[in-house]
C-alpha cells in the first residue's frame, strides 16, 4: 500500500498524518495493543516484526542488524523473544549452515494483521471525531 502524507491508501483508507495526528494515530494503536491481549512489544521487536513479514526473505541475524543500524547481539535478543511468542521461528540456512534465517510464522502473520485492523480501527475513529 502507497500513500501520502496527506492520506489517499490505493484501497480508499483516508490516513491524514500532518500536524500530530500521525502521532495521535500511533498513540491510539499502542494504546489498543496494550489493552489487549496481544504480545507488548517494544519498538525493537515491532520493526523487526515488520521487515521480516513486509520485506522478502531471506532475512539474517547480520542482514537485519545491518538495516535496523544495531548490533547482532540487539537482533539475537529480540528474536529470542518474538520466537519464545511464536512470532516468527529460526531455520538453519541449508545453502549456508552457519547461516540462521528468521522466517515468518502464522501467529506472527496474525498478530500483524489484528495489529493493522487496530490502526485502521483508530483512524475511523479520528477520522469520525473530525466529522462531528
Amino acid at each position: 500500500m502507497e500513500a501520502s502524507n496527506t492520506g489517499g491508501y490505493k484501497n480508499g483508507m483516508n490516513i491524514d498524518l500532518r500536524g500530530h495526528k500521525g502521532l495521535k494515530l500511533w498513540l491510539q494503536t499502542l494504546t489498543d495493543t496494550v489493552r489487549s491481549r496481544d504480545a507488548d512489544l517494544t519498538s525493537r521487536q515491532l520493526a523487526l516484526l515488520l521487515r521480516v513479514y513486509l520485506k522478502e526473505p531471506p532475512h539474517t541475524v547480520r542482514g537485519l542488524a545491518g538495516v535496523l543500524n544495531v548490533s547482532k547481539p540487539v537482533i539475537t535478543r529480540a528474536v529470542d523473544t518474538l520466537s519464545a511468542l511464536g512470532l516468527v521461528k529460526r531455520t538453519r540456512d541449508e545453502a549456508d549452515k552457519r547461516n540462521v534465517l528468521i522466517q515468518r510464522t502464522v501467529k506472527g502473520a496474525v498478530f500483524l494483521a489484528d495489529f493493522a485492523a487496530k490502526m485502521e480501527k483508530a483512524n475511523q475513529q479520528a477520522n469520525q471525531l473530525e466529522n462531528v
